[in-house]
């Protein structure tokens, strides 16, 4: 059967209509609702920057943020799908808290076969995430962290030797990677129980298996982009994109973790054995099935977030400090000062009691929250409280921490590193949604009192010993890495490290 030149074109014609539809048929969603939005492109929707790797999805919210800063919430675009992101304080208080049951998913969808790892307590929806947030809990309690502060110490102590063995053969010191190599150390023993020898060898399995978690390549990038964009073909493409070397590490390392424990009777009231606690009596997390996958995914999820936010976030701090010696010489005088009122030993009250250090934490997260963007979905139709605004179930809800956090309304001269602005007479004069570095609600990050007490440890044991600065090699200034996941620099931290 043969076509005519016309009937073909007639045909190429239709199908470009309805292409043209598909992408365009959502685009009148939010100006029937009144959300002021920019104008959407076909195919891209307002994520050309993102889908072509120019930008960081904080670094473009930012962009929109300070456009529609006299909004309290505007819309977007994620190809053909609506984003609602909102910026008003009460606006994010009720999705963050006081209506999270209408809130209570990330939005993340969860390709289990081809990332059995993917399904760990940030991104489960709720139906797994409540009970496992509620089981998972008591490992991170203040009285817990006191209990293993001591293996803190020790990674801290070795942190101190490896440092001083990298300053002996180059003085200008690239810090990511340093610090990476302590908190990794750190999650091994505290999450797993094991030593992963990341200090002691630049080349250990952790520290390799962690760098590629999150390296960045084309590849990857491409990934991202057809998981996010094209699920059903990121599914059809399965057995191409499985990473056996990444599941295969971390899934027979907490199996033969656990048989080891349960065969030699070795108990350590640590994760593992949380976690070994669930598996030989699932009732205590209702009808959900405890694979090995499952089980794996929860200390998989503290491996990647204990080691590469806390390293980040000391980097950052270490960044600033050089940057700022001032404030750098100021902390250094309350570190030596703390710890010399406890014969020069680390102890858990020790770090409570250096409160400019803790200024100079959270100054840090201000100006560098590792997650930019706090993510959620709609679980029923929602009207935000005094508007006629309504979204339907199933909408993704957006609030760009990292632009808040850089708003000069809310933090004057936001570009200037000032750990003043978290006196306590400054923090009572902003409201609380106005710092989200560890998100808010029943669903912040867990792990933040953690976090808190790794970071200044690591940034403890540099500063006691030495100066840092900014030399040739330091980027100035910082710049986002547009296809980093987390907020990364372009080029590192270089800094030079003088022993004091």
């Amino acid at each position: 059967m043969e076509f005519s030149a016309f009937e073909l074109l007639t045909a190429l014609a239709l199908l470009f209509l309805a292409i043209y539809y598909y992408f365009t048929s959502t685009y009148d969603f939010w100006s029937s609702r009144h959300v002021e939005h920019p104008k959407p492109e076909l195919f891209f929707g307002n994520f050309k920057k993102m889908m072509l790797g120019k930008s960081s999805l904080g670094d473009y919210l930012y962009e929109q943020y300070q456009y529609y800063k006299n909004e309290p919430m505007f819309g977007l675009y994620a190809r053909r799908t609506p984003v609602l992101v909102v910026t008003d304080p009460e606006y994010i208080k009720d999705v963050l808290i006081k209506d999270f049951s209408s809130f209570s998913d990330r939005g993340m969808t969860i390709h289990e076969k081809v990332e059995p790892l993917s399904q760990h307590l940030f991104s489960l929806e709720p139906a797994r995430w409540r009970p496992l947030r509620i089981k998972l809990s008591p490992t991170f309690t203040s009285g817990k962290l006191k209990e293993m502060f001591y293996l803190l110490a020790e990674c801290g102590n070795s942190f101190e030797t490896l440092i001083d063995n990298m300053v002996k053969k180059n003085p200008v010191i690239e810090c990511r990677e340093l610090t990476a190599k302590f908190t990794t150390e750190v999650i091994g023993i505290c999450v797993f129980g094991l030593k992963a020898e990341a200090m002691a060898d630049g080349d250990s399995e952790f520290r390799k298996i962690g760098r590629k978690v999150f390296e960045n390549s084309w590849m990857k990038f491409i990934k991202f982009r057809i998981r996010d964009a094209m699920p059903w073909l990121f599914n059809l493409l399965g057995p191409f994109f499985y990473d056996h070397e990444l599941n295969g590490f971390f899934i027979n390392l907490m199996k033969q973790t656990m048989e080891y424990r349960k065969k030699n009777n070795v108990r350590r009231n640590d994760f593992v054995d949380l976690l070994m606690d669930i598996k030989d009596d699932p009732s205590k997390v209702g009808d959900i099935e405890m694979t090995d996958a499952l089980i794996t995914a929860q200390a998989f999820v503290f491996f990647i977030a204990g080691f590469e936010t806390s390293s980040t976030t000391i980097s950052n701090a270490l960044y600033e400090l050089a940057l700022n010696p001032s404030v750098q010489e100021k902390l250094r005088e309350e570190i030596i000062e703390e710890l010399a009122n406890d014969n020069g030993s680390l102890k858990y009250e020790t770090i409570k009691g250096m409160k400019y250090l803790h200024k100079v934490f959270c100054e840090t997260l201000r100006k560098y929250p590792p997650v930019t963007v706090m993510m959620r979905k709609s679980m029923q139709p929602y009207t935000f409280s005094g508007t006629k605004v309504t979204i339907p179930k199933g909408m993704r809800v957006w609030i760009p921490a990292y632009a808040i956090q850089r708003d000069p309304a809310i933090y004057p001269d936001p570009d200037t590193f000032d750990p003043e602005r978290f006196s306590e007479e400054s923090i009572k004069q902003r409201h609380p949604s106005f710092y989200l570095p560890f998100g808010d609600g029943p669903r912040n990050c867990i792990g933040a009192r953690f976090a808190n007490y790794q970071s200044k440890i690591g940034i403890i044991q540099v500063l006691r010993n030495y100066k840092v600065q900014v030399c040739d090699k330091t980027c100035i200034p910082y710049v986002n890495d547009p296809r980093a996941f987390l907020l990364a620099p372009i080029g590192g931290i270089n800094l030079k490290f003088t022993r004091l």
